[in-house]
């Protein structure tokens, strides 16, 4: 089989994708902390100029649905590598919702809801995340792994919820998350008990907290 190689960046585009990825990374961090900050405030954060930020993205809406497109590829990635893992059920599902809290999944999500414009390819990526995850779920209970009312909204609401947990430094916060994450688990892998209260978020309900 033939292979091609692939070509290496030439200097100028290799340092353009380092100055997108900085950028990215600084309104991540901006916009987590606070989604009204102006954009003015991410190329501060990035330590680059305002008219270098614009040249890339024309405005802050734009900023944004870059960001969660990201986060959506990045989640997508995770939910294939779990569905990929032919190894046990449980800690298939428990190690995909390890890396889902450490890659920032729903992070953005619970702080930037509704503040800018979903695209047409956005919504069809999250629709193909929602039954990839759905799938990941299907395979865990039939495996007797996971309470059978876990639906995909629970799955969403827990990270965002955990996300939420914002104590101490950036390392103490992170052992925290993880700890409620534990704890969340468990009561997950709790099969056999007393049936949860209410229906989980329905995909109608998640998607329409992106409307304005």
């Amino acid at each position: 089989m033939e292979t091609t190689a692939r070509v290496p960046m030439s200097g100028r585009k290799a340092q353009a994708a380092r100055n997108d990825e900085i950028i990215r990374q600084a309104a991540r961090a901006v916009f987590t902390a606070d989604p009204g900050a102006p954009i003015s405030a991410v190329a501060e954060h990035a330590g680059v100029g305002i008219s270098a930020l614009y040249r890339r993205y024309k405005s802050k809406d734009e900023l944004l649905q870059k960001l969660a497109d990201d986060g959506m590829d990045r989640y997508l990635a995770e939910v294939e590598a779990a569905l990929d893992d032919d190894g046990d059920a449980w800690e298939a599902f428990a190690g995909f919702m390890r890396r889902c809290l450490d890659i920032g999944a729903g992070s953005l999500t619970l702080r930037l809801a509704g503040s800018f414009e979903v695209t047409e390819d956005m919504s069809r990526k999250g629709q193909e995340i929602h039954l990839a995850t759905t799938r990941l779920l299907e395979r865990t209970k039939e495996a007797g792994a996971l309470r059978p009312e876990i639906e995909v909204g629970d799955v969403s609401v827990t990270l965002e919820y955990l996300h939420g947990i914002r104590i101490g430094d950036d390392e103490r916060m992170n052992l925290l998350q993880h700890r409620y994450l534990a704890l969340m688990l468990d009561a997950m892998h709790v099969t056999g008990a007393q049936e949860l209260p209410g229906p989980p978020p329905t995909w109608q309900e998640l998607r329409g907290r992106y409307d304005d």
